[in-house]
């Protein structure tokens, strides 16, 4: 059965053909590097991960890219907060490396890179310059907007009338664009106090001088827009016509149809030929939004309850549908981990214990056993639904459990087979941890023993024992973690 999806621009199911054979080009909006990740966040990257490890499933070579946002006013608000850092890059950092940790805690397989919107201001001057060039954009006292009226399919994506929109952009904006529905690709100058004060904690100081970067520009110094960031890093690494671009349902308007507009403004060409978009995570009837203060933020839920407990609430609910988190889902969520856990563990142990054998045939078992690989791959190319694959890996241990408990004499031969099953596709394609099919093991508790060592290690130092701190240093290099010291104390990375 051949990969169908629901593709936003059509609103239509689409059998999916990407543009080259073997290879596929995913983009996926990454994350405005304002605050840690919360539950939100990663449902969005949960399902980009699901499809990348499909993909992969499938034979296909899968170009993932996935951006961070380290420009941007929520960040530059946050300057001078707590040891956040005191300009705009330095709290863009703190956050990175935090989303960084996340991401492995979660077991995500890694994108082929995660580009970084200060990386590529010459490529979005490029970009920009090729629009006005073409009479899609125009200058106006430092700053460029895109001229909405030249693209005629403005509004394709969202299924909107551009003479229905309300104008987009600050207030501040409004008199020098052309038209409302007008929006920024480059903003002269630095972010104004009164624009950091919107995004930053009443409880703390105002900023009273321009912060954040800015870059000089054909036009000044200033800074890029939201959208026009994508465009650039997605034709930079992928190329000008890109196969999935995946993000959240919020980011339809006027995000992701603003880039539609640049991008093939500037190429003459479609931007993205399938656009699936994850659908929200639901808490006490809102959206789960930092904005609101109803999150969870990732780095607490892994500390609870673990990863394998986290991919298993999200593969609850397929991907384009809203989902709700709450005491009674996440509790739910821990008993089918406990069940698929427990059914795997059983059937190594009967597997390997003396009473499994080679001519005992369990018939219930194997029934499952030879419908399984078809099920589950009927249900994920029927638009990645999770939900319908993890009731098949459901059904597997059900089906395990059932031999085990019957028999005194186990099946080995189909013991040995629903065991290869779930680490290929509850490891592999679910990115759950049995046994070797998991990639990624507990990067958590990774990261708290190293830094324990850390911790021992500037005891030794500040004790005057720096041949034992050495010592130390050396054990962990040894492991493959790297270790830098600075003025602000020990760093980690592994290699």
């Amino acid at each position: 059965m051949t990969l169908s999806v629901t593709n936003t621009l059509t609103g239509e199911r689409e059998d999916f053909e990407p543009q080259r054979d073997d290879d596929v080009l995913l983009y996926v909006c990454g994350l405005t590097v304002s605050d840690d990740a919360h539950l939100g966040h990663a449902r969005l990257w949960m399902h980009a991960d699901i499809m990348h490890r499909w993909l992969d499933h499938e034979g296909y070579t899968v170009h993932h890219v996935e951006n961070f946002t380290d420009v941007n006013e929520k960040i530059a608000a946050r300057i001078d907060e707590d040891d956040l850092g005191d300009d705009e890059s330095d709290v863009a950092e703190h956050f990175i490396g935090d989303v960084i940790r996340d991401m492995r805690g979660l077991n995500l397989k890694r994108a082929e890179v995660y580009p970084r919107v200060t990386e590529h201001i010459p490529e979005i001057i490029d970009l920009i310059e090729t629009l006005i060039d073409r009479g899609h954009a125009y200058e106006s006292n430092g700053s460029v907007y895109f001229d909405v009226s030249t693209y005629d399919d403005y509004g394709k994506l969202s299924n909107q009338k551009v003479e229905e929109l309300e104008a987009q952009g600050e207030e501040s904006e409004r008199s020098e664009k052309r038209n409302p529905t007008d929006f920024a690709l480059w903003k002269a100058g630095p972010v104004t106090p009164e624009t950091a004060a919107e995004h930053r904690n009443p409880d703390l100081e105002p900023l009273t001088d321009p912060c954040g970067q800015t870059w000089e520009s054909p036009w000044g110094e200033g800074r890029p827009g939201w959208h026009i960031e994508c465009s650039a890093m997605s034709m930079t690494h992928l190329d000008e016509t890109i196969d999935i671009h995946v993000g959240g349902r919020d980011l339809v308007f006027p995000h992701h149809e603003n880039e539609i507009a640049q991008s093939e403004a500037a190429t003459g060409q479609q931007f993205a030929n399938y656009w699936l978009h994850v659908g929200l995570l639901q808490t006490d009837g809102d959206k789960m939004s930092s904005s609101l203060g109803n999150f969870f933020y990732v780095d607490d839920a892994l500390s609870e309850f673990g990863p394998d407990v986290i991919r298993t609430f999200y593969l609850s609910t397929a991907y384009g549908s809203e989902q709700t988190y709450s005491e009674e889902t996440i509790a739910e969520a821990e008993e089918r981990w406990e069940r698929l856990e427990r059914a795997y563990e059983s059937a190594v142990e009967a597997c390997d214990s003396p009473d499994a054998r080679t001519k005992v045939e369990a018939e219930g078992l194997r029934e499952t056993l030879d419908s399984f690989r078809e099920t589950f791959t009927v249900a994920m190319n029927d638009d990645f639904n999770v939900r319908e694959a993890m009731a098949e890996l459901l059904g597997l241990a059900s089906a395990v459990n059932r031999h085990l408990e019957d028999a005194d004499e186990y099946d080995y031969r189909a013991l040995h087979e629903a065991i290869e099953l779930f680490e290929e596709f509850g490891g592999d394609v679910f990115g759950l941890s049995f046994g070797d099919g998991a990639e990624g093991g507990d990067v958590t508790i990774a990261n708290d023993l190293v830094q324990l060592i850390l911790d021992v290690r500037e005891q030794e130092r500040e004790a005057g024992n720096y041949e034992r701190a050495d010592d130390l240093r050396d054990d962990l290099d040894a492991l493959g973690v790297e270790v830098e010291d600075s003025a602000d104390g020990a760093t980690f990375r592994f290699e």
